[in-house]
């Protein structure tokens, strides 16, 4: 029974966050090389803009907000759900590898196979979901023991090594490779936010609407493994099974967002570490915190990166990880 207070307090906080993200994306559309006044944007929502007007803002600046804003989501989310059957602070998709493998699947499928423009967008979060797993799954194998079974700071040690393994195969992947699709592969490293169309939102949103539903379902399950093994076992949770598809979850989350916006770190890392500090470990109270955390994290990060310098920005990626890894040092000193 979780107290009406921490509801309450629940209920505050995300209508502060949903606030917060609403302020940020009139900010990050009426920043730009295409002048827009923000006194402007009302009207153009309501249908009274002009040609010009209409396409900065309907065919530029609201798909690329949109997609930064359900990526961050998708990103802290499959974050907390690693800290919690792990049971490692420091755990981040990031970190632990499953971007490495996504980032090396979409760099094969890019650089060898042969790419229909019109199916390349929603093939791209299949393909990275393929690469995230297969990856997922050698850390889960070689983090396993037979008379341990898989402890979690085995996994998280495991993952980083393949972090290291995959993005060195990476380079040698692009060493080889046409300039122009180097100069891709290299900004989706980079974490530049490269999906800024419609097709993008629509190839990215499925995923979410029903993982972020199942992932609050299995909110009680997640608090008992972030607790302890003996624990879970002693209410009848099987945790090989439960941490199997909480991870097949995290993975699927965490390769959708990547997809687009390429490799980015960190927001896995913060955001449920910020929800937690806000209202507690309960599953139940901070995951919807973190998730529009994360959305406005990334949103944040890409809005000052986009606009800071001429003519292409600082990559989202670049700007959280000036964010991210004081955080990480001061966790790792911290724990």
């Amino acid at each position: 029974m979780i107290h009406p207070s921490l509801l309450k307090k629940q209920r505050i906080l995300l209508a502060a966050l949903a606030l917060l993200i609403v302020l940020t994306i009139i900010i990050a559309l009426g920043l730009g090389r295409s002048t827009v006044t923000f006194d402007r944007i009302l009207p153009i929502l309501l249908g009274q803009g002009s040609f010009k007007e209409n396409f900065v803002l309907f065919s530029i600046r609201m798909p690329r907000i949109l997609v930064t804003l359900l990526a961050g989501m998708a990103l802290a989310l499959s974050g907390a759900i690693l800290q919690g059957i792990t049971r490692n602070d420091l755990a981040d998709p990031g970190i632990i590898g499953i971007n490495s493998g996504a980032g090396v699947a979409i760099a094969v499928f890019f650089l060898f196979i042969p790419i229909d423009a019109g199916s390349f967008v929603y093939l791209l979060p299949v393909i990275a979901f393929f690469g995230a797993s297969v990856t997922a799954v050698l850390i889960y194998i070689f983090s396993y023991r037979k008379q341990t079974g898989v402890q979690p700071i085995q996994l998280v040690l495991t993952g980083v090594g393949f972090s290291l393994a995959l993005s060195g195969l990476m380079i040698v992947l692009i060493s080889s490779a046409e300039r122009t699709k180097v100069d891709f592969i290299a900004k989706w490293l980079a974490g530049n936010i490269w999906g800024t169309d419609w097709p993008f939102i629509w190839a990215l949103l499925p995923w979410l609407v029903v993982l972020i539903p199942f992932t609050l379902y299995k909110a009680n399950r997640l608090n008992l493994l972030a607790i302890s093994e003996p624990v879970a076992i002693g209410v009848g949770v099987s945790i090989g099974k439960e941490r199997i598809v909480l991870l097949g979850t995290a993975v699927a989350l965490a390769a959708s967002a990547v997809a687009v916006t390429g490799g980015i770190s960190f927001v896995g890392l913060m955001a449920p570490h910020i929800a937690k500090a806000l209202i507690g470990p309960r599953n139940q109270l901070f995951l919807p915190i973190a998730i529009l955390i994360g959305g406005w994290l990334l949103l944040f990060a890409d809005t000052i990166g986009h606009n800071i310098l001429d003519p292409s920005g600082l990559p989202a990626g670049i700007m959280v990880s000036l964010i991210g890894a004081p955080y990480f040092l001061y966790l790792l000193l911290k724990k």
